[in-house]
């Protein structure tokens, strides 16, 4: 959701050259190849599958929630250590899901971390169907799961502490897009700054969804994100805001500004998709985003934006981005001491009228946000 996601981790991450070396960088001319590539890419250090979206109860459509669910890969070491053994891990598997309830406006968070190791976590190989899994948080039976079914992906969670599970399986609308000539998306300068990156914005999402002792029936739509690469957040940068829209009229929208420490935009990109997919990169001088209003979070302390003002004149777009609930931030409990502001929005026109909806991730915002990954 940058490299989801940088989104890049739904974490701002500074990876020290030492921990790159050994380790493939993203560039340009990458030769994608598909199904294939929706599969895990050990030669690289980070990758994640970004999943977020809105649901509805199929008995009273006007119930709606909304969900993230996102599996990271986190490599420790770019070749397999000289031991025989299943037990020795080279990479990390790391869960994070949330419910949001747009009627009462409560978010739940969870988190999971574990090694790649039998009987914890794992990444499938090609063209086995299971592309990655874990063990559900302790205390919890079952496992989180990420498969392919021909076409999309079904994933699943579940967490009895924390009260929310799903198991939802999605179908494609549109065609995948590159965020980024050939999937190259740069995130600032010099070029090895960047991932590779690709995105399903409208994907039919069912299945069930269980919040609170209760389990709906549930039908949507989502967006999926998919990014690999090694290099991620630049010195200067601290963070970044990520938007994924999808508009009334069929088009939809990525954007990303990474921030600078005094909150200035330090680099920006973005791509238009058109109702049938095809793609128009913009360049940071062809948008603009301003934040209007803030949330303190009680958890944190954090302030982050909470409304914005998105101009696209080339597109002839001007658009209000509400969140749903201003209460969507993400707090690690078990996976790493960090946070980061991760909501449904609606978008309003010019006169108020509802023009589409979608997600925004924050990151960055506030202190001690950053895990020792």
């Amino acid at each position: 959701m940058i490299s989801r996601k940088l989104p890049f981790l739904a974490l701002s991450v500074l990876v020290p050259a030492a921990l790159t070396a050994g380790w493939r960088g993203a560039a340009p001319g990458y030769p994608w190849s598909f199904p294939r590539d929706h599969w895990a890419h050990p030669a690289f250090r980070t990758e994640w599958w970004y999943f977020t979206g809105s649901l509805e109860d199929s008995k009273n459509p006007a119930r709606r929630y909304g969900y993230q669910f996102t599996l990271f890969r986190v490599g420790l070491l770019p070749e397999a250590p000289p031991v025989d053994s299943r037990w020795t891990a080279r990479q990390l598997l790391m869960g994070h899901a949330a419910v949001g309830d747009f009627q009462s406006g409560r978010h739940t968070f969870s988190d999971l971390l574990y090694r790649e190791i039998p009987l914890l976590a794992g990444f499938g190989v090609y063209p086995d169907p299971l592309l990655a899994w874990s063990r559900a948080p302790a205390g919890t039976e079952g496992r989180w799961e990420l498969q392919w079914n021909g076409e999309a992906f079904d994933f699943r969670m579940r967490d009895d502490e924390r009260g929310i599970a799903f198991d939802l399986a999605t179908h494609p609308l549109k065609p995948l897009v590159f965020q980024g000539p050939g999937g190259y998306s740069m995130k600032g300068e010099p070029d090895s700054a960047a991932s590779l990156y690709y995105s399903l914005t409208r994907l039919k999402t069912s299945g069930v969804l269980t919040l609170e002792g209760r389990t709906l029936t549930v039908t949507g739509e989502s967006w999926m994100d998919k990014e690999f690469g090694t290099s991620q957040l630049q010195p200067q940068q601290v963070g970044w805001d990520w938007f994924g829209l999808r508009l009334a009229d069929g088009r939809d929208l990525m954007l990303y500004v990474l921030r600078r420490k005094d909150g200035a935009a330090d680099f920006r990109k973005g791509t238009l998709i058109s109702p049938r997919g095809d793609a128009t990169y913009l360049t940071g001088e062809q948008w603009s985003v301003r934040p209007t209003a803030s949330w303190k979070s009680s958890a944190t302390g954090a302030v982050y934006p909470a409304r914005w003002e998105l101009e696209i004149p080339t597109a002839g777009l001007r658009l209000t981005i509400v969140p749903r609930a201003q209460d969507q931030e993400n707090v690690g409990r078990r996976s790493a001491a960090l946070h980061y502001w991760e909501g449904a929005v609606s978008l309003l026109g010019p006169e108020g009228e509802p023009r589409g909806e979608g997600t925004v991730e924050l990151t960055g915002y506030g202190e001690n946000n950053r895990p020792p990954l």
